[in-house]
């Protein structure tokens, strides 16, 4: 008998992310590393696992995921996304749950770009009216 794969992607910021979820005993890989190993801060990896603990799904699902771009927040959250997406198209049912949660929207903000005649994107050079 095979077991049924379901792929999602989520993105933040710069980052973008493959996952796929089978049923399994719970472990996560990232980039072909364990979770823990991957993310070394706790707060990462609360978040990795947060659409899994609110459907009570975090020993039923094998997770392989394959972050590229940004950074380790970007990368994270789009992680996250991509699991929760997983998870609805594994369960329906998880859908209202997750959405609740504020787990099945993009976040679109993305940083704003350095403009001319200035240091960063707003911050503005000292005037000098004399």
């Amino acid at each position: 008998m095979e077991t049924k794969e379901y792929v999602a992607t989520g993105r933040r910021k710069e980052s973008s992310a493959n996952v796929r979820l089978r049923e399994g005993t719970g472990k996560i890989i990232i980039n072909e590393r364990p979770l823990e190993q991957y993310f070394g801060r706790e707060f990462y990896i609360k978040e990795i696992k947060m659409p899994l603990k609110i459907t009570s799904t975090d020993k039923n699902y094998d997770i392989i995921a394959k972050a590229k771009g940004g950074g380790t927040t970007g990368q994270a959250e789009a992680i996250r996304l991509a699991i929760a997406r997983a998870l609805v198209l594994a369960n329906p049912k998880f859908r209202t749950t997750l959405k609740k949660a504020g787990l099945l929207s993009r976040d679109p903000r993305v940083v704003e770009r350095k403009k001319y005649g200035q240091p960063k994107a707003r911050k503005r050079f000292q005037f000098s009216k004399r």
